[in-house]
């Protein structure tokens, strides 16, 4: 039997239990009503049916595991220093004062170190920000991350199934992951996904992709690649909304090998569990929509820019998310406590006759009760600094999205596995440990991964990833 009439069979096989599930509930209210019982009864078949559902989908996420991960750490002659960057602002001649005087102030204040990356077209005066520029910066990043992969996992290209590779801003035909389907010469009914657009928030995109294609085909293998080609997102203009990105991208790579106990690959052993994967949007919202933007300024030059009240848009997406995933990852001993907590809130208003609703009156749930380890958005030092501390974080839970921040800058959907590669190198992650993986994208959305380490992994350094060199200058209080 071929792989095609083995998932169609699987799925039909998916079908017929759902719909028996649904007709059991059927039978199971029309004997309620047939014995006349109280009309609590009613509920229990619709509770059992939704418990029911629950822990399907809670089994299906916990079938995937994730067997290893790797970093890019770019070449030495690519670094950019602070001062070599604000330099190259001025001589290359496309910007005026007023735009470096604006550059100067957001790097400077961004906590961004001296050991960050540009791809070489960007290296030039004026930079070479050129079709041709872009495919060698992709080339450079995608092969030595997965040489890498290949080599830490010993799984060979030929064993994955599926390919997602993350990229908002190029779109290359062919794509780009075919490109790497090419390169490694993977198996002609290899499925392939090339995401453009997603911003930040691509990585648990890329993994819920590849989650679906595990649980749905028998392929043992998936690979997500994620990664940000910033030669096209440079912007020679004087729009300062769309000078931001200037500033705060740099080069990086990430690559994931992600299987499924379905799959001929149930008994490799894999580093995580996915415990819970969260995707929250507002694309409906015409503001949350243009918050975030790519276009031509009033000279016709192209960038991406960042609206006005991104922040405040920004806040209300992650309510909408927190609400969402605090359901599914926070233990009832705390969702019990936060519940208590509104409620004395909502009392002691009610006495007082106070009708408003501050947002720094409202108390939040303590989400260090449901992960050990956090992984941020990597937007600059005051947005970090702003994220962890709505979320009840201290120095200590930001110090990863902080230090890769310094240290790389920010890599678009990589950067939260450079903060999970910054984790495991400081020897913090063992056995048991949950990590909570929060990227925020243009759309404006907000996605969540949290991953449990698997058994057999006691706190030990990780001796080969982009930190190797220097995770023992971390963490810096410059920043």
């Amino acid at each position: 039997m071929d792989a095609a009439h083995r998932d169609h069979l699987l799925a039909a096989l998916h079908g017929v239990l759902g719909a028996a599930t649904l007709l059991l509930c059927l039978l199971a209210e029309l004997l309620v009503f047939a014995l006349r019982r109280h009309a609590a009864f009613y509920l229990a078949p619709v509770a059992a049916m939704l418990l029911s559902g629950h822990l399907r989908r809670r089994a299906a996420a916990l079938e995937i595991g994730l067997v290893d991960f790797s970093c890019l750490k770019p070449p030495r002659r690519l670094r950019i220093p602070v001062a070599g960057l604000l330099e190259h602002f001025r001589l290359i001649g496309c910007f005026d004062d007023a735009s470096v005087e604006f550059m100067t102030k957001v790097i400077e204040a961004s906590g961004m170190g001296n050991e960050t990356y540009f791809p070489p077209s960007l290296h030039y005066i004026p930079p070479a920000a050129t079709h041709a520029g872009a495919v060698q910066e992709a080339h450079m990043l995608f092969f030595p991350t997965l040489d890498d992969l290949f080599a830490r996992t010993g799984v060979p290209p030929s064993a994955v199934g599926a390919l997602v590779v993350n990229c908002s801003g190029f779109c290359p035909a062919p794509s780009l992951a075919a490109i790497i389907a090419r390169r490694y010469r993977m198996p002609s009914d290899v499925r392939t996904f090339n995401l453009s657009g997603m911003g930040c928030a691509a990585g648990a995109v890329g993994v819920d992709v590849a989650r679906g294609v595990l649980l749905a085909h028998a392929v043992p293998y998936a690979v997500v690649v994620s990664a940000e080609i910033v030669t096209v997102g440079w912007y020679s203009g004087k729009d300062q909304g769309k000078l931001l990105l200037n500033c705060y991208f740099r080069t990086g790579c990430s690559a994931a090998l992600v299987t499924s106990r379905r799959g001929a690959a149930a008994r490799v052993p894999v580093r995580y569990r996915l415990a819970s994967l969260t995707r929250t949007n507002q694309i409906a919202n015409d503001r949350s929509y243009r918050s975030g933007y790519r276009e031509e300024d009033y000279e016709g030059v192209t960038g991406f820019t960042l609206g006005q009240g991104v922040g405040r848009m920004v806040s209300e997406l992650l309510r909408a998310h927190l609400v969402t995933l605090s359901l599914s990852i926070l233990p009832w001993r705390e969702k019990l406590r936060y519940a208590r907590a509104l409620v004395l809130l909502r009392s002691s208003r009610r006495r007082r006759g106070d009708g408003s609703s501050k947002l720094h009156a409202v108390p939040l749930p303590d989400f260090r009760a449901a992960a050990d380890h956090f992984c941020l958005p990597s937007s600059g030092r005051p947005m970090i600094w702003r994220l962890g501390q709505g979320l009840g974080l201290g120095e200590r839970e930001m110090e990863a999205a902080l230090m890769t921040f310094h240290r790389f800058g920010n890599q678009s959907a990589a950067s939260l596995w450079y903060q999970l590669a910054y984790l495991e190198a400081k020897g913090r992650v063992r056995a048991g440990d949950t990590v909570w993986q929060l990227g925020v994208g243009s759309g404006l959305k907000a996605n969540s991964l949290v991953w449990q380490r698997a058994a057999g992994g006691n706190g030990e350094r990780d001796e080969q990833g982009p930190w190797a060199d220097c995770i023992h200058r971390y963490p810096v209080t410059d920043t």
